[in-house]
This record gives structure tokens, sequence and C-alpha cells, in this order.
């Protein structure tokens, strides 16, 4: 368990991927190019076994926006999207219900 304290650091913002690209050399990888509404940011993410990036573009996603950026086969990802997995063990980009402003805090 964690304390509320805790998950207040987390910062989940509504997020809209602009450009979206296989990694070279990954079957699984695609970079994302999204806006925050006041910035934008390159996230690498592992879905690309279940989803084409053309079907990405401008789609609002999820994003854990203060996440430390880490390198993924040598490209920087600033951020980390939210995903489940179905029945099959595949990802599901968690998407907001109705289109929402850019950069919005998830609480």
């Amino acid at each position: 368990m964690i304390e509320y304290s805790d998950f207040q650091k987390i910062e989940l913002k509504v997020a809209k991927i602009i450009e979206a690209e296989r990694v070279d050399g990954s079957e699984k990888l695609i970079k994302l190019k999204v806006s925050l509404g006041t910035e934008e940011r390159q996230i690498v993410a592992g879905i690309g076994k279940t989803y084409l990036p053309e079907n990405l573009v401008n789609k609002e996603i999820i994003v854990v926006a203060n996440l430390a950026p880490r390198q993924l086969m040598g490209l920087e990802s600033q951020g980390m999207l939210l995903a489940a997995h179905d029945e099959n063990g595949d990802p599901v980009i968690l998407i907001p219900e109705k289109e929402t402003p850019l950069g919005s805090q998830i609480s």
C-alpha cells in the first residue's frame, strides 16, 4: 500500500499523439510525439504488436508526465502512456471518454 501523498506525486495528464512511427529494429516499440498543450514530448511505448502507428495519430491518451526520462534503443522517452492488458495480454491504451483539454491533470 502507498500513502495518498505518494499518489499525489504522480502527474497524470491528457496528451494528444501528433506523430507516431515504428522504432527501427524493434517489433514492439513505437516512437510517439505527443502534445501536452503547452509542450511537446517524445514517448517510446511497447505497443507496436497491437497498434499501427498511423492509427494512433490524433488519439488522446493519458501519460505520466513527471517520470524521469529513460533511454530505449537509443531514443529518449520523456514519459509513459497508460495502458491495461486484455485477456490475451495485449496492451489497451487508456483514453479519455470524451475530448479533453490537452495537459489536463488527472485526479
